[in-house]
């Protein structure tokens, strides 16, 4: 029992831990979730003691274990840590642990501040060296990374990858499942359903994780909502295909009901390691709270904040010139509508699409990354000096992975395009992909978009993709190439960032196509989005935020009739919503009516006050029960500050609100409370009140915080398609 409990490691932070027990031939994983304390010597051999599972019958011989590396050697018929072959052969892996490493603390409890475990796995028969690393971020999220080396002295022949899983184990009790679906202008629709017994598995098959990503799987104890609930959750860094599963067999996973995983989707043929080759999984980040998704959420955001190229400097208004001009590129037109930006506060003006070589519509250019002599007879610096002399950043922008078969570049380097040898597939709005595993690729690549950036001392770029990958092979007998598109972009970006150390890149693919943190590790942002409709956009912003804090999430005002939905919808709705994130504009100023002006004047106004509250706080949801009324804010950390949305998307049975907690104020701490009405009133369903809202309307109201957080206060009832801003400060 005394070797046992010294070979017992727990990484502890933020009220969470990952306790592994380090066993032979493969460690353990003894528990994943709320933070057991300092168990010390007795606790920890307890932990072990009670990690020993029944031997059932009709059963293995021996106790099954959960193991870090689950395989059918440990009696697990689920899905297996990894699996591959070589020609055929050595296709059941058998590893044994080489070496452990601590770091942050010693080995029996590092501590309550996070800290690393790297366990070395090594399968003499294949010639593998594995390499598990636990990452526990003081935010309490656990960032998991593997390495596969191929060992120098293994067989010749190359060891067929096909799957790398990491998987984690759940308890009995979490036992509902939540994760997302999607379709363009639709981006991370909820959907909830039972954990029964089999595999529940999400495959992305896109070259990204598309429209209909999973985003974040998390399992729950059924009945979870933003405010209560245990649960366990899973993020997949990685930009390309990708697979989440929940699995639950008969049998259970050791002392565990069920587990959580995923990694890289991997291709027939993609990863085939010779000797001295090694291939690296993406970082699966894994979370526990006993806070709801609430929870889950802050502890995200606050892995994100820590990051050190994490943007500090306040996130600018932008103005997006694609719905306001689309391809109509005159230089009088957008110098007008410069100039109109300015009046209104915006302080950085991004060009869109068309401003490159040929391209007059969506048919021709792609490739070309080039400014078209045509319509842009001096460059684009006439532009670029007006948008500088205003006051503002530029910014351009590019689809850099795509082409169209009407471009030079396609014409000149036909083998460039992505597809096989027998011929390239249907188009997917007119354009294809390039290889960007090619070095011939890559090189035109960085130096087209380097010579931009340098010439014109772009501040932003708005990096699109606005197709998904089939048939993702190129070259000498179709060898698949989707794997090696993402390390490739991976490289263009930082190598593009290396040598502009200010400049900022968005993450737009149709919208929220490529929302992950592996993409986020070297851009700034993401569009969420093509949708500016405030209803959808309610709650794509809403579920975007479940892993991404407001200041990453690009969220921008339209015109009063919505570019993709038709819907007219009121300004104040409208701007209300594009508060909450990285905000901006996307219509053609120089048509709007001078009250449309001076609201989007205040508005802009308003969001440069609230920015350091609004990407520096705590995102709060309010669990209402009706999809009808939504109220979502932001709260300063420090608790002295809070902005709240009341929201109505739709009709609803009831008719009074009733008495409604505002989320994430302290029960024992008076405030005072307003309704901000700079951006104008919504339209209401009543003759007059609540009394305190009324009130509300002309001045501070001083309210105890149990009354705001515990009782709660009834709300103004709304018509559908409206929203309202309430503002609480803590009464000093």
């Amino acid at each position: 029992m005394a070797d046992s409990t010294a070979r017992i490691v727990a990484l502890r932070a933020a009220g969470t831990a990952l306790v592994v027990e380090l066993s032979e031939p493969v460690p353990r994983v003894l528990h994943w979730g709320a933070d057991l304390g300092d168990l010390g010597d007795a606790g920890l051999a307890a932990l072990g003691l009670t990690g020993e599972p029944a031997v059932l019958n009709n059963s293995i011989d021996i106790p099954r274990r959960f193991t870090v590396w689950p395989t059918e050697a440990d009696g697990w018929s689920g899905t297996p840590a990894h699996h591959g072959h070589i020609a055929g052969t050595t296709a059941a892996p058998r590893l044994i642990l080489t070496g452990t490493e601590v770091r942050g603390g010693s080995q029996a409890t590092p501590g309550d501040q996070g800290g690393e475990l790297v366990l070395r796995l090594g399968d003499s028969a294949a010639g593998l060296d594995v390499t598990v690393t636990y990452t526990m971020e003081p935010s309490g999220v656990l960032s998991v990374g593997t390495r596969l080396d191929r060992r120098a002295d293994a067989r010749p022949e190359p060891y067929d990858l096909t799957q790398v899983t990491t998987l984690l184990p759940l308890p009995r009790r979490a036992a509902e499942i939540l994760d997302f679906t999607g379709k363009w202008s639709r981006e991370r629709s909820p959907q909830r359903r039972p954990l029964g017994f089999g595999t529940y598995s999400r495959e992305v098959r896109r070259g990204k994780p598309g429209l209909d990503s999973p985003y974040l799987v998390t399992v729950g104890v059924p009945g979870f909502g933003f405010r209560h609930g245990e649960l366990w959750g899973m993020h997949i860094a990685w930009s390309g295909d990708q697979r989440y599963l929940v699995e639950q067999l008969p049998e259970g996973a050791g002392t565990h009901a069920a587990v959580l995983g995923g990694g890289e989707l991997l291709r027939a043929g993609e990863v085939r390691l010779a000797p001295g080759e090694s291939y690296t999984t993406p970082v699966c980040h894994f979370t526990w709270t006993d806070q709801g998704l609430d929870g889950l959420a802050d502890r995200f955001h606050t892995l994100l904040r820590s990051r050190p190229q994490h943007p500090v400097r306040p996130r600018p208004v932008i103005l997006n010139s694609w719905e306001a001009v689309y391809f109509d590129h005159d230089l009088d037109r957008l110098l007008g509508l410069a100039e109109r930006a300015a009046e209104v506060g915006v302080e950085r003006f991004v060009l869109d699409d068309g401003w490159f070589r040929g391209r007059r519509s969506d048919h021709a250019g792609l490739g070309d990354w080039t400014v078209d002599p045509v319509v842009w007879p001096e460059g684009l610096t006439p532009l670029v000096d007006h948008v500088r002399s205003l006051g503002m950043e530029f910014g351009l922008w590019v689809e850099p992975e795509m082409v169209n078969l009407d471009s030079d570049l396609a014409r000149e380097h036909p083998d460039w395009v992505l597809g096989p040898a027998a011929g390239v597939g249907p188009a997917a709005r007119h354009q294809h992909v390039l290889d960007l595993s090619n070095p011939g690729v890559w090189d035109y690549l960085l130096q087209a978009l380097d010579a931009l950036v340098d010439k014109y001392e772009i501040a932003y770029l708005k990096w699109d993709h606005n197709r998904e990958l089939h048939e993702a092979v190129h070259g000498p007998g179709d060898r698949p190439v989707g794997h090696a598109q993402v390390p490739a972009l991976y490289r263009l970006l930082d190598t593009l960032k290396e040598r502009h150390p200010g400049l900022e890149i968005e993450s737009c693919a149709s919208g929220g196509g490529r929302v992950d943190l592996g993409i986020l590790s070297r851009t700034d942002r993401v569009w969420a989005s093509d949708c500016n409709d405030p209803v959808e956009r309610q709650a794509i912003q809403r579920w975007t935020a479940q892993l991404l804090p407001p200041e990453l999430i690009g969220a921008h005002v339209g015109p009063a009739t919505s570019h993709t939905t038709a819907r007219v919808s009121s300004d104040t709705f409208r701007l209300t919503t594009a508060l909450f994130g990285h905000a901006g504009i996307e219509q053609d100023l120089t048509r709007c009516a001078p009250e449309e002006l001076a609201h989007l004047t205040a508005w802009t106004a308003l969001y440069r006050e609230l920015r350091p509250l609004l990407h520096g706080g705590r995102t709060v949801r309010a669990d209402l029960g009706t999809d009808a009324n939504l109220l979502h804010g932001v709260v300063g950390h420090d608790g002295s500050h809070a902005l709240y949305c009341w929201a109505r998307v739709a009709t609803s049975p009831e008719g009074q609100s009733g008495r409604v907690r505002l989320p994430g104020l302290a029960a024992d701490t008076p405030y005072r409370v307003r309704v901000r009405t700079d951006l104008g009133l919504p339209s209401l369903n009543q003759t007059g009140g609540p009394a305190w809202f009324t009130a509300a309307l002309e001045d501070w109201v001083t309210l105890p915080g149990s009354v705001l957080a515990v009782a709660g206060v009834p709300l103004p009832n709304l018509n559908p398609e409206q929203a309202l801003l309430l503002e609480v400060r803590r009464a000093d």
